[in-house]
């Protein structure tokens, strides 16, 4: 069986080497063009294109893949079937029609709950308890066509969107060898989705991790997570972005006004010695980092800022 592999970050990686490792022919990889990083802007490869060169593989990068050229440069290699893993573009009528056994994505949740492009932290910032990942065949719709299978994954409290991230790519990736040969054999009947019971989550942008303390503190809470390790959760302490790492939801805050720092006392929650009152709780932070700065625990930053009890925080 002839694979095109599609995919970009690291959530891409396990599916690919765990297609190679199980001896398919990967013909080729498709992810996305460098990008400038850094000060230097320096040109940067995806992660997943390091795999490929390691593993020699042809690696092809286009802009966008509209245009017969792309088409027939993809169709050239032959592909019995196109795996996609968070490869970050739309796949155009013309590629998808390519390979004999369709185009299988393999997409971080329980189908259909959200569709779309943060679905991981959108599991988050609901509250769910369980989140998963689905493999399901791709068709024009974003994220619309049938599911081939489907795996359910606890979220644990202390879970990220970059810890889940991790768990549901190796998930995915077992899966994937599981009903790929299910799927070529015949031997599975895709179930369509229900759009009735759809949800989509929408992109995240930068803006979107400043905290406005006159929310919940389990609101705020669930953002630290969903928002880890990007954009950040941040608030600004003496002029400076102060990131939220780490944080945990604690009960009461009396008449406080919404972003005063205040002191904890001992055992209130994971070591926090202090915390922020907010519209409804108190947020306990464990760690943080000051721009420029690097990450410390909550305790070693109170000790080089002694003033920082009793500090009000900008509310957004």
């Amino acid at each position: 069986m002839r694979v095109v592999f599609m995919g970009t970050p690291e959530f891409a990686i396990p599916p690919l080497e765990y297609l190679l490792l199980d001896r398919y022919e990967v013909a080729a990889l498709y992810t996305q063009p460098d990008r400038p990083v850094g000060r230097g802007r320096s040109l940067s490869p995806p992660p997943i294109k390091r795999v490929a060169q390691t593993w020699q593989l042809p690696v092809a990068q286009p802009p966008n893949l509209k245009g017969a050229e792309v088409a027939e440069q993809l169709a050239a290699f032959h592909p019995d079937v196109i795996v996609v893993a968070a490869f970050g573009q739309i796949l155009p009528p013309s590629i998808l029609s390519i390979p004999p056994h369709q185009c299988l994505n393999i997409h971080p949740s329980l189908l259909p709950k959200f569709r779309g492009a943060a679905p991981v932290p959108a599991a988050i910032l609901s509250g769910d308890e369980f989140t998963g990942v689905s493999i399901m065949l791709m068709e024009k719709g974003l994220d619309t066509g049938p599911v081939l299978t489907r795996a359910q994954v606890p979220i644990a409290p202390s879970d990220t969107t970059g810890t889940l991230m991790v768990k549901l790519s190796v998930i995915g990736a077992h899966l994937l060898l599981e009903v790929l040969p299910r799927w070529v054999r015949g031997e599975i009947t895709p179930q369509p989705q229900s759009s009735a019971a759809a949800t989509y989550s929408a992109p995240i942008t930068k803006e979107a991790g400043e905290i406005d303390w006159q929310r919940p503190a389990a609101e705020i809470w669930r953002r630290v997570r969903a928002f880890q390790p990007w954009p950040g959760c941040f608030t600004r302490w003496r002029g400076k972005q102060l990131k939220i790492l780490e944080a945990v939801p604690l009960p009461g805050s009396g008449d406080l006004k919404a972003g005063t720092v205040v002191a904890l006392p001992p055992g209130a929650g994971q070591g926090a010695v202090c915390g922020v009152a907010t519209g409804d709780g108190v947020l306990g932070l464990l760690k943080v980092q000051l721009e420029g700065r690097q990450a410390l625990s909550i305790a070693e930053f109170r000790r080089g800022q002694r003033d920082f009890i009793g500090a009000v925080l900008p509310l957004s």
